[in-house]
């Protein structure tokens, strides 16, 4: 049965996807270099290329390794090559800009709840985001903390190992995340109760995440972070 709003004392976030709009930034970047080389875009074409060379034998941490990615995906776009325009795409995360309900959802959540990300970007990266969303977390995870990237159980043992030291437990966590591969069904099977954001609710597919082999059921399900702090106050005011 699924637990209420007030059994939490933790919620644990996926960053990049969910709180960071990294399709809107990664399409960003390419359109931009595209249109400077008079190339015609299709910025859905470039969010399956993208995944297909993200989870290739010889990925690298993320998103340093979006240099190694776009000279994979850059001729098959018909961009131009060359490093520089790889480096131009993994310094662009820097800017890459929040949903626009992320920020205001985490710090009404923040009321509440310690908030706890869990990236698999690396720390460089975590940073920027966390600056962009107002630094609303009590502690933050990332691949350079981990030695690992979700969905590997031991990202989240990690985090479930801080908690403990913070007096609390898993049972007390709320897992967030737009991610079904990364985290919605780990999750599950490591007994969290999970929140699925659906950030992709008006577009088909999985755009730039890989596809799950199987769809888990959330326990709660927003198309929104603010749908979520909407549902967290109306339950915590009855």
């Amino acid at each position: 049965m699924t637990k209420s709003f007030s059994d939490f004392r933790y919620m644990t976030f996926d960053v990049v996807g969910t709180l960071i709009d990294f399709e809107g930034g990664l399409v960003d970047t390419l359109a931009a270099i595209a249109r400077e080389a008079g190339v015609a875009f299709d910025g859905e074409q470039a969010l399956n290329l993208y995944r297909s060379a993200r989870y290739m034998p010889d990925v690298q941490h993320f998103p340093d390794d979006l240099v190694r990615v776009y000279g994979v995906i850059a001729p098959k776009l018909g961009l131009p090559a060359g490093e520089s325009h790889g480096r131009r795409l993994r310094d662009a995360v820097k800017d890459w800009r929040p949903f626009p309900d992320s920020a205001a959802a985490l710090a009404r959540l923040a009321k509440r709840y310690k908030l706890i990300a869990m990236t698999n970007a690396q720390r460089w990266a975590f940073e920027h985001f966390a600056r962009a969303l107002g630094n609303p977390f009590y502690a933050g995870f990332t691949v350079d903390d981990t030695g690992t990237e979700k969905p590997d159980p031991r990202f989240f043992e990690q985090v479930f190992a801080f908690v403990e030291t913070d007096g609390g437990s898993r049972d007390q966590i709320l897992h967030v995340a737009q991610s079904q591969y990364h985290d919605i069904g780990i999750s599950r099977r490591l007994g969290l109760t999970n929140c699925w954001i659906q950030r992709r609710h008006a577009q088909p597919g999985y755009g730039g995440t890989i596809e799950p082999e199987n769809f888990t059921e959330p326990d709660f399900h927003f198309t929104s972070m603010a749908g979520l702090a909407d549902a967290v106050e109306s339950s915590l005011a009855a």
